[in-house]
């Protein structure tokens, strides 16, 4: 398979452009359950180790099924399969233009949770034009182990979320064990109390929130991802699930910027508009980078290769 890695504000995209498997026809939504049924040895021979790491995200190329979009993507992790990845729809978008296959402006993307609008301002730099989000749930406790009673929200940012309002420790990388573990015994308790998303949706990013570092930004953050692996980016879907927070308790206007800084120190500027049914529709603009051009090798006699699990 023919690859092209890049990072979105230090998250990396890991992009199969070749030697993918054949999904056949039909709408991204059924191509990504034949990809979990039929294929998900490829998804675990691209991301996991040897090839691969818990952080990495993969996204394959195919045919859509829309005449105004430019490809088709399906986005997938160290655990599963994703409905929408913001970062990696930005790494998208600058891997498409490092191939010269899309152009400045604006393309779309058709995904399994609808169609996103990526705009190419320059050779790194993009705004993704997000799937509708909401918040579903407001100020929601759950008892944690070792952590007693936690706040939240639930929103919708193309994957649900869990937003905790005071983090259990200072969010630097210095504390980055502490951070994952308490994220995922919050995601344990979620799961085990039987808290979800809409229609039962699994809560799988948790993220919490601090004051930031850098005058220049409006917050900081620190996202868990499904898998265990916290997000180096300020997440494209979190920051999404925030801005529908902040929009829903009025300390945000239309169309004014805010700036989310990871627990790295990257930054996305977001802001959002109203959609017709009382969600809003968030853009976030971030850059990426292309790190490599490289050809993945599946030996038949290679006890690992289809990565280890």
């Amino acid at each position: 398979m023919r690859v092209i890695d890049s990072h979105t504000e230090g998250e990396p995209t890991r992009v199969i452009v070749e030697g993918g498997p054949d999904l056949g026809a039909g709408g991204m939504d059924a191509r990504i359950a034949r990809f979990r049924t039929a294929y998900d040895d490829v998804r675990k021979a691209v991301i996991l180790e040897p090839r691969g790491s818990d952080a990495l995200v993969g996204a394959l190329l195919c045919e859509p099924t829309r005449t105004d979009c430019a490809t088709g993507v399906l986005f997938f992790n160290n655990t599963g399969y994703l409905g929408m990845c913001g970062h990696g729809s930005i790494g998208v978008a600058v891997t498409l233009a490092w191939l010269g296959r899309i152009g400045r402006g604006v393309s779309r993307l058709e995904t399994p949770v609808g169609v996103v609008a990526v705009d190419l301002i320059d050779d790194n730099t993009v705004t993704v034009e997000n799937v509708p989000s909401y918040r579903y749930r407001q100020d929601v406790t759950v008892e944690v182990a070792g952590l007693g009673r936690v706040t939240g929200d639930i929103a919708w940012g193309g994957n649900w979320f869990f937003l905790v309002k005071e983090a259990p420790c200072p969010l630097e990388l210095t504390y980055e064990r502490e951070l994952t573990s308490a994220a995922l015994a919050v995601m344990r308790a979620l799961r085990d109390q039987g808290i979800g998303g809409r229609d039962g949706g699994e809560i799988d990013h948790i993220e919490f929130f601090a004051e930031p570092h850098d005058a220049g930004a409006d917050s900081r953050n620190f996202v868990l991802c499904p898998g265990g692996a916290y997000d180096r980016s300020p997440c494209g879907t979190g920051t999404s699930a925030k801005l529908a927070c902040l929009a829903a308790d009025g300390l945000l206007a239309p169309a004014t910027d805010w700036v989310q800084e990871s627990v790295i120190g990257s930054r996305f500027t977001a802001r959002y508009r109203l959609a017709d049914d009382g969600a809003i529709v968030p853009s976030i603009t971030g850059r990426a980078f292309v790190c490599a051009e490289t050809t993945l090798v599946r030996q038949d006699n290679d006890p690992f290769r289809d990565g280890i699990a």
